[in-house]
């Protein structure tokens, strides 16, 4: 009977190994290729400055339509403090990945990881004061 238990629990743990949600569920550690950040902006022009600004003040055209207000990633004390992975969830998965506000867009389904460190990347270079570590 025991014998039966064990193979069940490792049939199990190898049928869940593959499962996509658990996959889902942690951003990749690190991307594939160096993040490039002039990538980054174009991507940011594209899908991001309409509610954060061109320059990550908050102010975009659509900013003074929304409540809460969008983020500003040029304010360091806050940027610097939140982590790659963070940031990755958020643009992945939009507000509420992060508990945050549902108007932030998920952006998972349009950018590929990379493009998501890319636009990292970039997100980091706006902070003011620059962000001391390394991206990602």
């Amino acid at each position: 009977m025991r014998r039966l238990f064990v193979f069940a629990a490792a049939a199990l743990a190898l049928a869940f190994a593959g499962c996509p949600a658990a996959e889902e569920s942690e951003p990749p550690i690190a991307p594939r290729r160096a993040p490039d950040r002039h990538a980054g902006a174009r991507l940011y022009a594209t899908y991001c400055a309409s509610c954060h600004g061109a320059r990550g003040a908050g102010d975009g055209p659509a900013a003074a339509a929304l409540a809460p207000p969008p983020a500003r990633h040029d304010d360091g004390a806050v940027m610097n403090a939140l982590s790659n992975q963070h940031l990755f969830r958020v643009i992945e998965g939009g507000g509420p990945a992060v508990g945050k506000s549902p108007r932030m867009a998920p952006w998972g389904g349009t950018l590929s990881d990379q493009e998501i460190w890319d636009v990292i990347a970039f997100v980091r270079s706006l902070a003011n004061p620059p962000y001391p570590g390394p991206v990602p």
